[in-house]
């Protein structure tokens, strides 16, 4: 680390010398507005006509400063408007005031990328826009979710700490109600609506644009979100020509090398951009080492006026030891573990962290995947007023993740590190770390073969779809949008056999069990319970998940020189059903097909009062179908059994919104009202055998779950002098559960549960009931109504400068605040069957606040530039808690599943452009 980190400080001071000789520079400024409103243009490009590789980007008043050669000729451009020329003749300071871009009716703009894309002062949603300068200043060794934590209503943490593993909440709905487009491509996975953000490593560096519209936002697909919209636009014809290298290295040895080429438009319409880029290291959290590579690749062609072709392909395929969510201990835990870090931080300990028989890293919980997108865009402009922008695109995801297996639901539950905050202490060794050579011994001992063995968690896909949107102007204010949106998924659920950790053979008797011979055959055969299986053998399932949507919708959207409107809607169909090989035998292998019919209906309309003032409102509806898993099927996993009264969620919305914006000073002030009715929601808790051992993990299944989202955001920005930028938001929102629903018990295998017994030792078993939602299966009834959502900070707050004290020089510093952050929960182990539980709001977590410090310095060889990057998080080392669990008193004492946030953390990083 030391040698790296010198031989990285020679380099860059030696850089630094010979910018020394660079020719002397004329330092440009100005504003760039639309001529017709005089509306700043954020994210317009300014740099030199002759092509090379430097360049501005306007900031959220338009205005930009760029140090160019002396008689330069500067190009202004703008996606959709018609390109500004300026000719540099001044020496020192040179201030081009105001410049006016002109609206190209010719200029080909893919609707399909750019349609979903808010406008300030014009289109009435709360967003933040984020340019690719501020990503690259601030990201440092974050993820890309946590660049958005500076802004309203969104809540960024990074879980178990793995790499790739954050989440990211908007005002309190979880990711899967979160909308995740790549050029106007949804991301979120069919099934269930997560995203995995470690499949996007690299994709900051190629992103043109970055916006958040909280609410129902301006995305224009037929399957909506509920919480917020995060739309990223990556490179495409418009990349400059050149490119660049980078090399960077943070804490814990984290490495990332970078490498990307463009193009630029040729003269013969052709446009390439690659990028190719490798990051690893040891993770900042014990046990979590990772490696990973990113590619990015767009081809475009401008063929001619009216056509435009642009390929894309990117993916990140990664590799990285986890620590598992389920591995957060108790705030007592975590102190008690200080003995096993050796000095460092009690809160990277990683319970499930060890080695094997020989001293090898062995590890429960792995995480491998790939999954590259693949997308072809067509834009036709038809003529001055229409044009059609269809995208066809595939993903293909290739990959697994660890998971234990067990003999009985008790051996399975055993390679957790530990039970409901708890550290574990049967497989631990006295340094602290997790015994894995002991299961050897566990194993090698049995005589009904590995009590204990590991799987592959394989879960594959192939999804393609297509999105076609229609364009045209009915005179000069209106505007209209049409379109498809159909897509096809198939995910591949398997688990496989990979280590049977010293045993001769592995009986999936826990699941095999729950196999009945009404629907496999198979086992009405004795011997299929206790089948005697090897390394590649399949255990616990094996099933397809299918999804086919299809969608259509429109909006109408008015503009005049202070009024613009608009109204939207879609129509779509949700087609579910699995086919499943481990439960099923190939006669009842595939399960009944499942629709559901969605739509929404919005609106609204943003009035500009004066040149600084305007005022926005928007409403709207959303009958959205259920997710596969949890919702159309209860145990997705392992049956086809279906809801048998599944319904959509239904979502109402309404916001207020005022700006105001001059050329020193902008803020946005925005109110939110959102009731979400009919939410599918899972929740779960362990069964123990009476002696304290877990023998499973059973799952209350809810449907009709209602709450009610409502709150008040500001953000802001600041330029009181040339040098000196200032940030700032506020949100404070409430969020609570509104009714009591009721919910059915599943037991790990996705069968129905009746209750528990005894067996004849004595010791409490789980007992099964005759059919789901049977007058047998067992139920509970929570009193949820007035109780807090939890899992995010229900106030956030930030402010950040950002100085530029010398030139080339620019350093930041940020501090974010996070409070009313409540526990989430899970059901408590007191909670019985077939009873009424009142529920309180969960633990308040302590409040926190956070400073970050980054720095950039911008320099030239010759006539390369080049720049240094430089970044500091949680610069005072605070320590607090980013997630945790309510506990039965509802205090810090029984709250469980506590992880905190990164300590102090940084990272360097060297970029030469060219």
């Amino acid at each position: 680390m030391r040698k790296n980190l010198f031989r990285f400080l020679f380099v860059a001071a030696a850089l630094i010398g010979t910018s020394a000789t660079a020719m002397s520079q004329v330092t440009v400024k100005g504003r760039v507005v639309d001529a017709e409103s005089k509306e700043a243009l954020i994210g317009a490009v300014i740099m030199p006509a002759d092509g090379s590789s430097k360049e501005a980007v306007t900031d959220v008043n338009g205005g930009f400063t760029l140090s160019v050669a002396p008689n330069a000729t500067l190009s202004v451009r703008y996606l959709g408007y018609k390109e500004v020329k300026r000719q540099i003749t001044q020496q020192g300071t040179v201030d081009l005031g105001t410049i006016e871009l002109e609206y190209d009716a010719f200029a080909l703009d893919d609707v399909t990328i750019t349609s979903s894309i808010a406008v300030a002062r014009r289109t009435p949603v709360a967003l933040s826009s984020v340019d690719p300068i501020f990503i690259e200043e601030k990201l440092g060794t974050r993820e890309f979710p946590e660049i958005l934590k500076a802004t309203p209503g969104v809540y960024a943490t990074k879980q178990g700490g793995g790499f790739g593993d954050s989440k990211i909440n908007m005002r309190g709905f979880k990711s899967e109600n979160i909308a995740v487009m790549i050029n106007g491509v949804p991301m979120n996975d069919m099934e269930w609506g997560g995203v995995y953000w470690s499949n996007w490593a690299g994709l900051s560096d190629v992103t043109r644009s970055m916006q958040t519209q909280r609410g129902l936002g301006a995305s224009k697909v037929a399957a909506p979100s509920v919480g917020g919209s995060i739309n990223i636009i990556t490179k495409t014809i418009d990349a400059e020509k050149g490119g660049m290298i980078s090399y960077g290295m943070g804490n814990d040895g984290y490495n990332k090398v970078m490498f990307s080429l463009s193009t630029g438009l040729t003269e013969s319409g052709w446009a390439l951009t690659v990028l190719g880029g490798k990051t690893w290291g040891d993770g900042y959290i014990q046990g979590t080492e990772f490696d990973g590579y990113n590619y990015f690749l767009n081809v475009a062609k401008r063929i001619n006026d009216k056509h435009q072709l642009s390929l894309t392909a990117f993916g990140a395929p990664q590799k990285h030891d986890q620590r598992n969510r389920n591995d957060g201990l108790t705030i007592e835990e975590w102190q008690k573990v200080k003995n096993y870090m050796n000095g460092d931080s009690p809160y990277k300990y990683n319970p499930t962290y060890g080695y094997g028989l020989n001293g090898e890293r062995k590890t429960s919980a792995r995480n491998v995947y790939h999954k590259p997108q693949i997308s072809l865009n067509h834009l036709w402009q038809i003529d001055q007023k229409s044009s059609l922008s269809t995208a066809l695109y595939t993903s293909i995801g290739r990959g697994y993740g660890y998971g234990g297996q067990g003999l009985t639901s008790e051996y399975r539950n055993k390679w957790y590190g530990s039970t409901n905050g708890i550290l574990n202490t049967e497989f631990r060794k006295p340094d602290g770390t997790f015994a894995y050579d002991e299961i050897y011994a566990l194993n090698q001992a049995s005589t009904e073969g590995s009590l204990m063995a590991m799987s592959k968690s394989v879960n594959e896909h192939n999804w393609y779809g297509l999105l076609s949107t229609y364009t045209t102007k009915f005179g000069d204010k209106f505007d209209f949008y049409g379109g498809l949106d159909l897509r096809y998924y198939k995910g591949v659920h398997t688990n496989e056999l990979i280590d049977l950790y010293g045993g001769d053979y592995f009986m999936d008797a826990s699941s095999r069990g729950s196999v009945v011979a009404v629907n496999n055959a198979a086992a009405a055969n004795p011997n299929f319970k206790n089948e005697k299986l090897q390394v590649g053998d399949v255990v616990y399932r094996d099933y397809d998940g299918f999804v086919a949507q299809g969608g259509i919708f429109a909006q109408l959207e008015y503009n005049a020189e202070k009024l613009s409107a608009f109204v939207a809607g879609s129509l779509s169909n949700s087609r579910y059903w699995r086919k499943d090989r481990f439960y099923y035998d190939a006669a009842h292998a595939e399960s009944d097909k499942e629709d559901f019919l969605g739509y929404t209906i919005k609106g609204g309309a943003n009035y500009n009062l004066t040149q600084n003032h305007n005022v926005f409102a928007n409403i709207g509806y959303i009958s959205r179908a259920p997710y596969f898993s949890g919702g159309v099927f209860l145990s997705s996993a392992v049956s086809n059994v279906t809801n048998p009264d599944p319904v959509n969620e239904k979502i109402f919305s309404v916001e207020l919104g005022y700006g105001y914006q001059s050329k020193f000073f902008a803020a946005n002030l925005n109110a939110y009202y959102t009731e979400w009715k009919d939410k599918t929601m899972a929740k779960s808790k362990f069964i123990t055998d009476g002696n304290g051992s877990v023998i499973d993990q059973i799952v209350l299944n809810m449907k009709g779950v209602n709450a009610t989202h409502m709150g008040i955001e500001l953000d802001l920005t600041a330029k009181p002098f040339s040098w000196l930028d200032i940030t700032g938001m506020f949100s404070i929102g409430s969020w609570e559960w509104t009714n009591d629903p009721i919910g059915y018990y599943y037991d790990s295998g996705g069968q129905p549960v009746k209750g528990e017994g005894k067996d004849a030792n004595g010791l409490v078993i789980i007992e099964h009931a005759t059919g789901i939602q049977s007058p047998d299966h067992a139920w509970a009834k929570l009193g949820l109504d007035g109780v807090k959502v939890g899992g995010s900070a229900q106030t956030t707050a930030a402010i950040g400068a950002s100085f530029k004290p010398l030139r080339g020089l620019k350093v930041g510093v940020d501090y974010t605040l996070y409070a009313r952050n409540y526990a989430d929960w899970d059901l408590s182990t007191s909670l019985g069957y077939n009873e009424y539980r009142q529920y309180s709001t969960p633990w308040r977590m302590p409040s926190a606040g956070v400073y970050d410090l980054s720095a950039s310095y911008k320099f030239e060889i010759g006539n390369i530039d080049a720049t240094i990057y430089g970044n500091l998080e949680n610069v005072f080392n605070t320590e607090y808690i980013t997630d945790a669990y309510d506990g039965g008193n509802h205090d810090w004492k029984t709250a469980y599943r506590v992880f905190y946030g990164f300590g102090r953390t940084g990272s360097v990083r060297l970029k030469i452009s060219f």
